[in-house]
């Protein structure tokens, strides 16, 4: 298997020219049984087992202990030292949706709407009212939004169409598969709304948006009404309209299925919690930013809710001599303002915990998220009281049982799917890397990156001035047994970066997408099209002075290590 994966990097990344063989074909297992072997199981958060095997076969967790016999032909993989957590499931997202373009989302530029159309009265598409509406047909399996979120260790998403007030209903979705009905694994089991205004018709405000949805609600009671008399005496009776996002609704009216509501800011909150109230369905509050003011009103209303993963930006610390002039300068208002600012800072951070001590329900969401904050802002949330076992609960057992897959996943059990990430070390310990991911018999294993020391300087605003990238740099790229060679050309203009990345094998020059330069430390995107098909190279690397090093992830394969060296002066 592991000879089949080089080959394939090899001649798709690096010797693209004349082939079009299909990766799925290629990457087809040899076996359907894995066994991670001695490793520290944690089947859910407060359990561990240590020096473990856990063999999964076909998909599932086929035995799991300390004392237990592998089968014959499986892949046996060395875990020691590992850990092995069941697969993290996101909360709320639109993992695997690609956005629409602009046009076809608005209908045109914003506050514009199509010519003969009443904006009081629009076509439900227009006024972004579609209940009815599921996220099959619209997944794409090689979204890059899946494989960011599986190399951080989830393995299923709860996931809504993209769209305005009602963009549709929920469906829970694995993180692997050869398409997008292969990712599917319960639809309709939620329907989502949020304070998404229409553009240019009604609804266009906020207060448009609440006075539609109860507009809606109370018809949908109203054709329900009807639909069950007609059902029950049809007689003298005139048939009930049809209509599709009425009918849709009646699950949430019947209190049968969930209504997640997005509200990130507390005056949402106070909103959807009162809509709730007069109205009686059954509500999530996903998105949640500031929930810590609500907490005793969640609590009596025992309502869960889905976090935000997204914190905000901690503001860059000012070091040495020149925080200490900016300070003399700083009057009295100044000082009370950051003082505000840094309690607000440690509201935002604490949040979790303040719920979890509550006993408030609740799980995580990466709707706005940035994949490669996630992390980071789970450690935030630790540091200032979350318990690793709270976290861990909020990534799996919890959303598990609130989307009502917790038969099938969110820990480890025989007979459970074999979603597993594996670590080098505990997940929420410094430094930990991601391994492995498994997902319904799909084996997904990442190179532990290789850490880079940044460039010490006395000031952040020191470091980003004394860093150049613009020039022609000489790469290496590493692992998995490979080695290649390559060119890769940096431009900066006016501060917007560009480039282009070749090698001797390839038919031209792979365009550099997404370049962001923070500090000293670089990333980019390199797609590459082949046959009709395309990969991502993802890098992020540290440059000191003309040297750089890091990281390539190839969401299909895995890691390679790259280092990289300037030619000549810096442009």
């Amino acid at each position: 298997m592991r000879k089949m994966i080089l080959w394939v990097l090899t001649i798709l990344v690096f010797s693209l020219a004349g082939h079009t063989q299909d990766i799925d074909d290629a990457l087809k297992p040899v076996t359907q049984t894995y066994a991670f072997k001695n490793a520290t199981i944690i089947p859910a958060p407060g359990e561990k087992m240590e020096t473990a095997t856990i063999v999964i076969k076909n998909g599932l967790i086929h035995a799991m202990g300390s004392d237990i016999t592998i089968p014959a032909g499986a892949r046996v993989i060395e875990a020691d030292s590992m850990f092995v957590y069941a697969g993290f499931i996101d909360g709320l997202s639109n993992t695997g949706v690609p956005r629409p373009e602009r046009e076809q989302q608005t209908g045109g530029r914003r506050g514009s709407r199509p010519d003969g159309v009443n904006p009081g009265n629009p076509p439900r598409q227009l006024a972004g009212v579609t209940p009815e509406l599921h996220v099959r047909g619209q997944l794409k399996h090689d979204d890059k939004s899946v494989s960011d979120l599986r190399k951080l260790g989830f393995t299923a998403a709860h996931v809504v169409p993209r769209g305005r007030m009602l963009p549709g209903k929920g469906s829970v979705i694995i993180l692997a598969g050869d398409s997008g009905e292969d990712m599917l694994v319960a639809e309709g089991i939620s329907q989502f709304i949020q304070f998404s205004p229409a553009s240019g018709v009604f609804p266009g405000t906020l207060i448009g948006v609440i006075s539609k949805f109860h507009e809606l609600y109370r018809q949908t009671e109203q054709l329900n009404a009807h639909m069950k008399a007609y059902q029950a005496n049809p007689q003298g009776m005139p048939r009930p309209d049809r209509n599709d996002a009425l009918e849709a609704m009646i699950p949430v009216v019947e209190g049968e299925l969930p209504l997640f509501f997005e509200a990130p800011d507390v005056k949402s909150i106070y909103r959807v919690m009162r809509m709730q109230k007069e109205l009686g369905f059954q509500l999530v509050i996903t998105g949640a930013e500031e929930a810590w003011y609500v907490t005793d009103e969640l609590k009596d209303s025992n309502t869960p809710i889905v976090l935000s993963l997204e914190l905000p930006k901690k503001p860059k610390e000012k070091k040495g001599k020149d925080k200490e002039e900016e300070e003399e300068e700083e009057d009295k208002e100044m000082e009370m303002l950051q003082e505000r600012a840094s309690e607000r800072m440690t509201a935002y951070e604490s949040q979790a915990a303040v719920l979890a001590k509550a006993g408030i329900t609740f799980g995580f969401s990466t709707m706005e998220a940035s994949p490669k904050d996630i992390r980071t802002n789970l450690s935030r949330m630790i540091e200032h009281g979350l318990t690793t076992d709270q976290a861990l609960a909020a990534l799996t057992t919890t959303p598990a049982k609130m989307l009502g897959v917790d038969r099938t996943m969110g820990s480890l059990k025989k007979g459970k799917m074999g979603n597993l990430v594996v670590t080098d070390k505990a997940y929420f310990d410094e430094g930990s890397n991601v391994r492995f991911v498994m997902i319904d018999g799909h084996l997904f294993e990442y190179e532990a990156k290789k850490k880079a020391t940044k460039k010490k300087a006395d000031s952040d605003a020191e470091a980003d001035s004394s860093v150049k990238i613009a020039g022609t740099w000489d790469y290496n790229m590493e692992g998995m047994g490979q080695s290649v060679e390559g060119t890769l050309e940096f431009s900066n203009t006016d501060g917007e970066l560009s480039g282009t990345l070749s090698n001797s094998q390839m038919p031209g020059d792979a365009e550099l997408v997404n370049m962001v330069l923070e500090g000293n430390t670089l990333t980019f995107d390199a797609p590459i099209d082949f046959g009709g098909q395309s990969i991502t190279l993802e890098f992020e690397v540290v440059v000191e002075g003309d040297e750089l090093e890091g990281s390539v992830t190839i969401s299909q394969f895995g890691q390679l290590e790259i280092e990289a060296y300037r030619k000549g002066d810096p442009d």
